[in-house]
């Protein structure tokens, strides 16, 4: 799974359907971001903070799609909260599968094995499997997607969501490589929508950070031989010659963003991938959202670059609709 698609795989959408941009929400506990990995030490302070967030999107129409790990799932007002809104299709969940709070817990808990593909595969498997009948059981729907948490997708994925019936994967997030913490390496990876497989059952969505710039043809391959040159990748992007943006509000400015939109339109690319973590919802649970006034400014860079999307004729869409437009 972790190949580098080639060309043949590229996926194709219904006429009329493309473009549109799907809300992924990382949903997840709060935890120490500078800290070692733990069982225990997380808590679920922002979840009900999760109404008004889903209050917003549908304000501004969207339904976001809810990627749920262990401790969210047997959250009981996240049940409610967001189990309420799935059952009115107002939005959707998905598996999100961080292994250091996921059960069954035999592996030794460190940043390697915080990599889910990284454990052997029959830990892996079981954690996936557990997590997804919770969700299943809890939310009383069947979840079409999956984001390894850290992104951290490993040989024995695939097989794993092609067996358990998921068709979606959203684990690889494009141009960035994690391998310095023995993590994937997704600097050849595309933006664009991919199948994983050749019966075409497993679809990759990337997450959109495309490049940006005079030189983003050359980015693929000229921003990670700068990776151990930081000022110079500064430098690039200051004099508006070479930048990878996210699309995320979490340290991503919104004119940023707006550039990001425009380098993925520019490439025809069919569905991008907005995301961010749950915790930023509420100051001080992630690095991105301190206080009020930074709570306030990402709540506006959504509506910023939702108002652009809207202005650009990029419509938001769902997993159900992704589904239902991909050709096969």
């Amino acid at each position: 799974m972790l190949e580098v698609p080639p060309p043949e795989a590229r996926a194709a959408f219904e006429p009329g359907f493309a473009p549109r941009a799907l809300l992924t929400v990382d949903t997840e506990e709060e935890f120490d971001w500078n800290g070692p990995f733990s069982l225990t030490g997380h808590g679920l302070d922002h979840v009900p903070r999760l109404r008004k967030f889903q209050q917003f999107c549908e304000n501004i129409g969207v339904s976001p799609v809810y990627l749920i790990d262990w401790p969210i799932a047997h959250s009981s007002y996240a049940i409610d909260t967001i189990g309420g809104a799935v059952r009115d299709g107002r939005a959707e969940v998905g598996i999100q599968l961080h292994p250091w709070v996921n059960p069954p817990h035999r592996e030794e808990v460190n940043a390697r094995n915080s990599f889910a593909g990284n454990l052997p595969a029959a830990v892996e498997r079981e954690k996936f499997l557990r997590l997804r009948d919770a969700i299943a059981e809890n939310f009383d729907v069947q979840p079409m997607i999956y984001r390894a948490g850290r992104y951290g997708l490993g040989p024995n994925t695939a097989e794993l969501l092609k067996d358990a019936g998921i068709p979606i994967d959203s684990s690889v997030r494009a141009h960035f490589d994690y391998s310095a913490g023995e993590g994937p390496d997704y600097r050849n990876h595309p933006s664009h929508p991919y199948w994983v497989d050749q019966e075409r059952t497993l679809l990759e969505l990337p997450l959109t950070s495309p490049f940006s710039g005079r030189l983003r043809q050359q980015g693929k391959w000229l921003y990670p031989a700068l990776r151990h040159l930081p000022a110079m990748r500064s430098a690039l992007a200051r004099a508006g010659l070479l930048e990878r943006i996210s699309l995320t509000p979490e340290g991503v400015s919104a004119a940023e963003a707006l550039r990001g939109v425009e380098s993925a339109l520019e490439v025809n690319l069919p569905v991008m991938i907005l995301s961010f973590h749950s915790p930023s919802i509420v100051p001080g649970y992630t690095p991105y959202v301190r206080s009020e006034d930074d709570l306030d400014d990402l709540y506006d860079w959504w509506r910023t670059i939702y108002a652009e999307l809207r202005k650009r004729g990029v419509q938001p869409t769902t997993v159900a609709e992704i589904m239902q437009n991909v050709q096969r």
